[in-house]
């Protein structure tokens, strides 16, 4: 490390964001529907009966906001890519405006020193696919690697550094076990085949890739949970475990290990036979990664009983997570929350760093999402003095620092996010951005949080407030 640097020479500083929550544009050049577009579009399934347009305007003001990732000296920029813009069928016929807007992207990015980081799906599935069977079926992973080989043709030249998948546990549960997201299904048994199939969409998307001869580095962001027993009860314990099976170890070990753990498979044996899983298929998911992203936001805490909890910290009973016993609930701890209910807790994100960081063999780690919403507003002075996020930060990464200490190969962070935007099933009701969007003008203003994070990212050391 450099005496004048609290991180490493050469750490990666970015933002993210993500193509449906900040593009709008829905209906624009040739792009085809996804499931969010019909999830946001069924009365009752977003707050406020808000949709993906116009969102940001970012597929018309992409070059404004290019240069405000300059002005915060970012270094990269992990953005999303749409499916239905590349394939609005999902397969077949490639709709070129949608690849030339990904093209003049890259290109405006490459000209401002910034890093392009690809990310080929955060969720928004074409709704043809999903109509076929989606993500528990098979074949879309296929129909995956097809998009993947279209997408890294073309910007494999100039992007170096992909990411596959976003989150495969919300896309698989989220999406399918309790509805809360896109494509609102309740089916426990598709969840699970859906999980499966997204990992083995990473591991053909992977080969897509690489088969293109460009430099390539690829890997995929994985919302590694903290799960902790609420108490030193062995019966909190044993929940803590089966809680972790299905938030972490049902996806990092196939991808690590090349096996699904035998726990995990005996606490779902009701759920489902895993007769999905095919000859060959964990080979494929466990080809070895360039990387490894990870998504941190908050810990969970887990008991095997509300008995004798205050019920004001109960947040969930029985079934709160697949394969859960009856009376197990998560339990908050009474810290102070985001405005998404979040606990605000830095040490699970050390907690996870250090865990991944050996778990994951010694491959280059990022934080490819980090981040909180706080309700925010514009003062008279046009600015935005979000004290509460920037403190947020301030926790987080002073976490990541020691963490980088205690030997973990963290290479980089990226802001989540660059942008207030669409923040899924809570619509516009919740601003994550490290600027500020008026979503009726479009004005972006920079928040104290981001004036913070630049100067961060423009000398690796943390600013005084």
């Amino acid at each position: 490390m450099s005496n004048h640097s609290d991180f490493p020479e050469g750490f990666l500083w970015g933002a993210a964001t993500a193509s449906f929550q900040i593009e709008g544009a829905t209906t624009a050049d040739g792009r085809g529907r996804s499931i969010w577009d019909t999830f946001a579009e069924t009365p009752g399934k977003v707050l406020g009966g808000d949709t993906g347009d116009p969102a940001d305007d970012h597929y018309h003001r992409y070059a404004e906001d290019v240069a405000l990732m300059s002005r915060l000296n970012l270094g990269a920029y992990r953005f999303s890519i749409a499916w239905p813009r590349i394939l609005p069928q999902g397969s077949g016929e490639v709709n070129q405006a949608g690849l030339d807007f990904y093209n003049r992207l890259v290109d405006t990015l490459l000209e401002a020193g910034i890093q392009p980081w690809a990310t080929l799906y955060h969720w928004d599935l074409p709704q043809t696919l999903e109509d076929a069977g989606g993500w528990p079926a098979r074949e879309t992973a296929y129909r995956f690697r097809d998009y993947a080989q279209v997408v890294a043709d073309s910007l494999g030249d100039r992007v170096t550094n992909w990411m596959t998948i976003n989150e495969p546990w919300c896309s698989a549960f989220l999406g399918y076990e309790n509805g809360h997201h896109a494509p609102g299904h309740r089916d426990p048994a598709a969840a699970l085949a859906a999980s499966h199939h997204l990992l083995l969409g990473h591991g053909l998307a992977a080969e897509a890739i690489r088969s293109t001869g460009h430099p390539s580095r690829v890997g995929l962001a994985h919302n590694q949970a903290v799960i902790r027993p609420h108490g030193p009860s062995a019966a909190d314990a044993r929940s803590a475990r089966r809680a972790d099976g299905v938030r972490n170890r049902i996806f990092t070990d196939p991808l690590l290990k090349g096996s699904y753990p035998a726990d995990v498979l005996e606490d779902l044996a009701s759920v489902s036979d895993f007769s999905f899983i095919a000859d060959g298929d964990l080979e494929i998911t466990s080809a070895p990664l360039d990387f490894l992203g990870i998504n941190y936001y908050s810990p969970e805490f887990v008991a095997a009983s509300a008995k004798g909890l205050d019920p004001a910290l109960v947040s969930g009973e029985g079934g709160a997570w697949l394969g859960a016993e009856p009376e197990e609930v998560h339990v908050s701890q009474g810290l102070p929350v985001t405005h998404m209910g979040w606990e605000i807790d830095p040490t699970g994100l050390y907690d996870v760093l250090l865990r991944l960081g050996g778990e994951a063999g010694g491959i280059d780690l990022y934080v490819t999402e980090n981040g909180c919403a706080f309700e925010d507003t514009v003062t008279e002075d046009g600015a935005v003095h979000d004290t509460d996020r920037l403190a947020y930060y301030e926790g987080h990464l002073r976490a990541a620092k020691e963490a980088i200490h205690a030997g973990v190969p963290l290479r980089g962070y990226f802001a989540w996010s660059l942008l207030d935007n669409f923040e899924w099933a809570w619509g516009y009701s919740r601003r994550f951005g490290i600027v500020h969007v008026d979503y009726d003008t479009q004005v972006r203003t920079v928040k104290d949080s981001g004036e913070w994070y630049s100067r961060l990212a423009a000398t690796g050391r943390f600013p005084e407030r």
